[in-house]
């Protein structure tokens, strides 16, 4: 069998987690050794008791074949931490996951995402809020990341789409269980024009502690987290956590003082949040005024190879040079000069400190005579 078979597997046990999937990587070199592995060899790993056990039974009562089959069926892909096409923005997060489920497709122009989250039970203000922010943000070339909720969630994917662009659900169940049912339309048209995401196994049901883990995918997959509407108790408030333990930002539009529905989000605001009353407040928060620019740019094959090998590497946020240069491989010297030139196409820009973004921001090229 392929080895994401057997990320599949650990995925369906209980008690192994992101730490010791990695502890298990490390130890093993590979999931197929660890799931093939004696309980001693286990223990070796660093695994409990506890951990090993639950391994062992879920080991003799499952058959991975049928697993892979099931999420064939589904139309489904499933990409790992081992896989290129995972999301960079989610990779570095604390406690990624290290399995996720995919229906449609994850494209590296979603890393310019940003999520838009709220209250189910939202209001007029909140709704056209919302899609008004979202097609806005969506015209521009962001991808717009949610949870395919009712409230707030819906309306953000459904703006999104109305716009042409690109979004991202998130689920708290797999992606063959679609949830709200009313959803499962809007869910196809997602999986058509972005991608249904969920770290939960094939089959897996909605229930009720799969979404504060769901919320920290949402954030991770995006640069920042706007909050549109949201009580006190609401769920995306533990998403506006999440982003700021990220170290992502977070955003959130002012509601009535006096409704209840809105005191989350003007907490978040007197407690730091930026405050948004336009998508360009947004944008040029992000960097992320021209990102229809900086997208073609990135899949657009530069000059040069070495131009080619930066620029794989250059992500939405500062990247410094020495990180370039351990990424690439390339000689120091040669990664400064290759940036001098790039910088003078209008390619990257310089922040300070060594540090360089990728363009988003329209600048003249400058082409030499013929």
């Amino acid at each position: 069998m392929d080895e994401v078979a057997f990320w599949v597997g650990f995925n369906l046990v209980r008690g192994i987690g992101p730490k010791r999937v990695r502890r298990l990587l490390d130890h093993f070199g590979g999931l197929q050794a660890a799931w093939e592995a004696s309980a001693l060899s286990l223990a070796a790993a660093g695994l409990d008791a506890r951990s090993i056990a639950s391994l062992q039974e879920t080991r003799s009562a499952i058959s991975l074949e049928r697993k892979m089959e099931r999420v064939r069926a589904a139309g489904a892909a499933v990409l790992t931490w081992q896989d290129p096409e995972y999301p960079k923005p989610l990779r570095k997060i604390p406690a990624s996951p290290p399995v996720l489920y995919v229906r449609g497709k994850v494209l590296p122009r979603d890393e310019m995402a940003v999520s838009v989250v709220g209250t189910r039970k939202a209001s007029t203000y909140g709704r056209e809020v919302a899609h008004m922010l979202t097609s806005e943000l969506a015209r521009c070339g962001v991808t717009i990341v949610s949870g395919l909720a009712r409230g707030i969630d819906g309306e953000a994917h459904r703006a999104a789409l109305s716009a042409g662009g690109r979004t991202l659900a998130v689920l708290g169940s797999g992606v063959d269980v679609i949830y709200p049912g009313e959803h499962r339309d809007l869910a196809e048209r997602i999986a058509q024009n972005g991608a249904l995401i969920s770290e939960c196994p094939m089959g897996a049901k909605p229930e009720a502690g799969n979404f504060p883990a769901r919320n920290r995918i949402i954030s991770g997959l995006s640069l920042g987290t706007l909050v549109v509407e949201a009580g006190r108790e609401s769920g995306a408030l533990v998403t506006a956590r999440h982003a700021l333990e990220q170290g992502r930002d977070v955003f959130a539009v002012p509601g009535n003082i006096l409704a209840a529905g809105s005191r989350g989000v003007n907490e978040l605001i007197r407690d730091g949040a930026k405050t948004v009353v336009s998508a360009e407040d947004i944008l040029q928060e992000l960097n992320l005024n021209m990102v229809t620019e900086f997208v073609v740019a990135r899949e657009s094959l530069p000059g040069t190879d070495d131009e080619t090998r930066l620029l794989s590497q250059m992500e939405a946020e500062p990247v410094h040079v020495d990180d370039l240069v351990r990424a690439t491989g390339m000689p120091i010297a040669d990664v400064n000069s290759t940036l001098i030139l790039m910088e003078l196409k209008g390619m990257v820009r310089h922040v300070g400190g060594m540090n360089y973004v990728a363009v988003r921001e329209r600048r003249p090229v400058y082409r030499p005579e013929a």
